[in-house]
């Protein structure tokens, strides 16, 4: 269960970023769920770079679904995406094999596979291993829209600059579902734009934080203690490359409230249950009380960076310095999002099939 997530609906990730082609196997999957290849591919597309804000690495993520889909639905069978990599420099990485670059995942991944690891681009530790995530997720929140449960993510800040909250939930997700650079205040977004490539001339880069809002899963829905809705979330978001927290609701912002001003008070209303405000995120218990769920996830800077760094020979375990070039992103953030798109969607996926039995997804129930 290394590369694996999930109990009903697993995903497995496989595959370097430099090697012949990446991908992922979802095991779980109800069969007759549709197969939308053109959702595929734009929720791929939003993870692609853009402009001079990010890497000038291109590729073309053509995916293909090897196994268990027929004719446009699922079969139930393990499904299997692969998307080759095209566009790779390895030598840009063979000139500094002994330099384990500050922030990344160089040095713990020698120690534990002896030095056997593929340490070309990160290997199996870099971000480009979202790519099937993303298509693997795309899958599931198609599926998910079927069903009425919507899922959208925006940049709450970047470079400290901060964008607006979530307000009318539903028509915010849908102004996000194909914004190249997800902020609900588009001015916002052109200052972290600016902010980014700033960043960027300085040889530098800059981090953010994105919050999820996700809408339409109804109350009872996670398990109590370490099977709930936050534990589910939470371990699956920390396997996104770069994430270093996350709240749910107004999280930390509690630790400063009093129990009258953080508790949200319930009302009834044509015979349903509500709170007026959703401070605790939509969970209570572990468990949905179905009320949006929102979550919030800090996004650190991308580590390569062009300025002089102090770092170590990890073959001689003698000091040395790095600057990191290459093709590098100033900033990950604004692709990170369909990242957590697509976690978020496998993880509801799961706890759906969990409580209501695998057949749920299916797009003819």
């Amino acid at each position: 269960m290394k590369n694996t997530f999930g109990n009903s609906i697993t995903l497995t990730l496989f595959g370097e970023s430099h090697g012949e082609m990446i991908g992922a196997v979802i095991d779980g999957l109800a069969p007759g769920i549709n197969i939308d290849k053109d959702y595929i591919a734009s929720r791929l597309a939003l993870r692609r770079p853009v402009g001079s804000i990010s890497t000038p690495r291109k590729e073309n993520d053509e995916f293909s679904l090897i196994s268990g889909v027929f004719e446009g639905k699922t079969t139930g069978a393990p499904l299997c995406v692969i998307i080759p990599n095209e566009n790779k420099n390895s030598g840009d990485y063979e000139k500094t094999r002994a330099l384990a670059r500050p922030g990344h995942a160089d040095m713990t991944a020698h120690e534990k596979y002896h030095g056997f690891e593929d340490y070309r681009g990160g290997g199996h530790f870099s971000g480009r291993l979202t790519a099937p995530l993303v298509a693997a997720g795309a899958i599931v929140e198609s599926a998910l829209k079927e069903k009425g449960i919507l899922i959208g993510t925006h940049i709450k800040r970047c470079a400290k600059i901060s964008d607006r909250g979530f307000e009318n939930i539903a028509d915010d997700i849908k102004s996000l579902e194909y914004a190249p650079f997800p902020t609900l205040d588009t001015a916002a977004g052109e200052r972290m734009q600016e902010a980014i490539i700033k960043a960027k001339e300085s040889g530098d880069s800059v981090g953010g934080v994105l919050e999820c809002a996700i809408l339409g899963v109804p109350a009872g829905v996670g398990e109590p203690w370490f099977d709930g809705v936050e534990s589910a979330l939470a371990r699956a978001v920390f396997g996104i490359p770069a994430v270093k927290g996350i709240e749910f609701g107004s999280g930390f912002d509690m630790s400063d409230m009093l129990g009258s001003e953080a508790n949200d008070a319930f009302y009834a209303e044509n015979g349903g249950i509500y709170t007026k405000t959703n401070n605790n995120g939509g969970v209570l218990g572990g468990i949905t009380n179905g009320m949006p769920i929102i979550f919030s996830c800090a996004v650190k800077p991308t580590p390569s960076i062009s300025k002089a760094q102090q770092t170590v020979d990890i073959f001689s375990k003698e000091n040395a310095s790095l600057s990191v070039f290459g093709r590098h992103d100033p900033a990950i953030v604004h692709r990170a999002r369909a990242v957590v798109d697509a976690v978020a969607a496998l993880v509801i996926g799961d706890l759906l099939a969990m409580r209501y039995g695998t057949d749920y997804l299916r797009g003819d129930k």
